[in-house]
């Protein structure tokens, strides 16, 4: 009798206990908030009209409110990828034709130690236009104007961000103070270049070098306009992208002494995407726009393409007598021992020696919308919206007999699943299953997932094959059977959940964009992985990034990007329960329930840390609510 009436009660006690309604902790921020983001560091960033306030994973209140500003708005925060960093950009903008703008109020707080480690009133600059963090040298390079009685005197400063001292400063116009135009005044044109002691500022009449420790000009020379610059890795030889206005760049190159080492600046088509320095040479590619306005998309789609080109270092000149032919944008470019591989965003993958000869017997037909393109221990895999391959990458033969082809597919998504030597590519509505030896396909399961969605995800687990969409789970067995199917419905797109979709790709088209021309960018061709070791191999190399960078706070990024993910095991979907809208927490490898949150809010604002295992929530105005995972 005792075990017959325990067993109710204590199922009773487990779901409730399994639903939460009263939060672990609650934040009050001090102002109407108007967005929150989590960064990389593992700090919420909560931006309104009580200022930007940061919260740390399970501290009782806000570890900092910085409200020297008043209100903030979300574009008024950058948050520095990768790093501890946040800055803020106000004030009114001045602009002289030709050059850039520059802002008057510009602050940079370290999110980990809550600390301003730069403002822009308490160093004495009146206007900045180039603030940039260097990294690992943990160094902030400021170009700009300073007080009042120096408005018009360009200058340069660089900041210890793990003191927040200055450490040097120099005046980069020696002709300040004399009689002249407007016009005849330098500006601040681009990024600057952080060599050691030394700090190379482009402006609209000259690259200047100065001496950041003694405040010495060391150098000029008369190359205007740069907009970005790239130094080899020894620091001697520097390359400056000069963007024309009508929408071509010119590429100069000078040594670290200021001398010119081209004796003509170098004229591409188009704009800089991807930049290399070589040991024989230089790996350029341009793209080349036809209209679409100024939406990526547009352009992508208005007839455009890359151009590829091999210069000579010595020279500039072109190596190759036959640029290959794209007919299309370059979306995955990789420099490889014996030449360059690349594919086509409109389809199609090639690889030219450095020579400029052909690698591949003849450029590779695909699909379009190339998703992946590793390395695999059979050679090159590619994985399209309509087919898949191995091919040998000395020869662009197929080493599958047949590639691999479907119906166009509504997601893609790709595993590696070892025990069993395959791959399984997710098209949506079916999952194929390809014998990594000799390429055998045939179709592993079909999926009809509930509320019109199709799988956009798949992970090998030990307890199967987990597919995954925005509101349903699927694990299947190695032989395709189904293990679970949990589905819980949506109560409707969220604002929060629209706007994160947006900035995302504005993001990506940034990304790529700044990677073009890092002196440290590498483009290298990874080895295939499934999802979950991406993210595992991503946070393992970030984590030793950081342990190169003399700083406490990445010293903290240090231990969370190490961690085990605290819900490593567990998805959280939005969804109606009985009580209101709210979040679930979805065991992976049972499909059951183990959490229930309610947030009684029809379109939440809200924020998952994954790795510490916290969920934020708007729960009012100026309120953030924070609940234990």
């Amino acid at each position: 009798m005792k075990k017959l009436i325990l067993l109710p009660l204590t199922t009773f006690v487990l779901i409730a206990s399994a639903q939460k309604t009263t939060p672990d902790f609650t934040y009050d921020v001090g102002g109407k908030i108007a967005f929150m983001q989590l960064t990389d560091a593992g700090v919420l960033l909560v931006a309104g009209s009580g200022g930007l306030a940061g919260i740390r994973p399970g501290a009782d209140t806000p570890h900092f409110i910085f409200e020297e500003y008043g209100k903030v708005k979300e574009e008024e925060v950058e948050v520095v990828p990768l790093s501890p960093y946040v800055i803020i950009t106000q004030g009114g903008k001045s602009q002289i034709p030709g050059t850039i703008f520059a802002n008057s109020k510009r602050t940079v707080i370290d999110v980990v130690s809550g600390k301003v480690m730069f403002a822009t009133e308490e160093n004495g600059w009146k206007q900045i236009a180039q603030l940039n963090i260097f990294q690992p040298e943990n160094k902030l390079v400021v170009v700009g104007n300073r007080t009042k009685a120096e408005k018009e005197v360009l200058a340069v400063g660089i900041y210890d961000l793990a003191t927040g001292k200055q450490e040097g400063f120099a005046n980069l116009d020696p002709n300040a103070g004399k009689a002249r135009s407007v016009a005849a005044i330098p500006m601040s044109s681009g990024v600057p270049v952080l060599l050691g002691n030394r700090v190379l500022v482009p402006t609209t009449k000259k690259v200047v070098c100065a001496d950041l420790k003694g405040g010495n000009l060391i150098w000029e020379n008369d190359t205007k306009n740069i907009s970005q610059m790239v130094a080899d890795p020894a620091g001697n030889e520097i390359y400056g992208f000069e963007e024309r206005s009508n929408g071509d760049t010119r590429i100069h190159k000078f040594g670290k002494d200021g001398s010119v080492l081209w004796p003509k600046e170098r004229s591409l088509k188009g704009r800089v995407t991807r930049f290399q320095i070589l040991p024989g040479g230089l790996a350029v590619v341009t793209d080349v726009f036809k209209g679409g306005g100024s939406s990526l998309v547009g352009r992508l789609t208005a007839g455009g393409e890359s151009k590829i080109a091999f210069l000579s270092s010595a020279s500039g000149e072109d190596l190759w007598d036959k640029a290959p032919k794209t007919k299309g944008y370059v979306s995955h470019f990789y420099v490889m021992d014996d030449g360059i591989l690349f594919g086509l965003h409109e389809g199609g993958i090639n690889k030219i020696s450095f020579d400029g000869t052909p690698v591949f017997k003849k450029p590779l037909k695909t699909g379009e919308n190339i998703h992946t393109m590793a390395n695999t221990p059979l050679g090159l895999l590619y994985i399209t919206d309509t087919d898949a391959n191995i091919v040998n990458l000395g020869t662009g033969d197929a080493v599958w007999a047949k590639p691999i082809q479907y119906k166009k597919a509504k997601a893609v998504s790709s595993a590696y699943d070892q025990a069993n030597n395959r791959y399984l590519i997710s098209t949506g509505e079916e999952v194929l299953a390809i014998n990594e030896n000799n390429g055998d396909v045939g179709t592993w399961a079909e999926v009809e997932l509930e509320g019109k969605e199709s799988v956009s995800g798949i992970d090998v687990r030990g307890a199967g094959i987990l597919l995954t969409s925005d509101q349903n789970m699927l694990l299947l067995a190695n032989d395709g059977n189904e293990i679970y199917h949990t589905y819980h419905k949506a109560p409707g797109q969220s604002g929060i959940m629209k706007a994160a979709m947006g900035v995302m790709t504005v993001a990506s088209a940034a990304v790529a964009a700044a990677a073009a021309t890092q002196s440290t960018y590498h483009y290298s061709l990874g080895n295939y992985s499934s999802a979950g070791a991406q993210r595992a191999n991503r946070n393992a190399a970030a984590a030793t990034g950081f342990e190169n960078i003399a700083s406490s706070s990445y010293s903290e990024m240090v231990k969370r990007f190490k961690a085990t993910m605290a819900t490593e095991d567990a998805r959280f979907i939005l969804t109606s329960l009985s009580d209101g809208v709210g979040i679930v927490k979805v065991n992976k490898d049972t499909g059951k329930t183990e959490q229930e949150i309610v947030l009684k809010d029809k379109k939440p604002v809200y924020e998952v840390d994954d790795m510490a295992g916290y969920l934020y929530y708007m729960s009012g105005n100026s309120e953030i609510s924070a609940y234990k995972l």
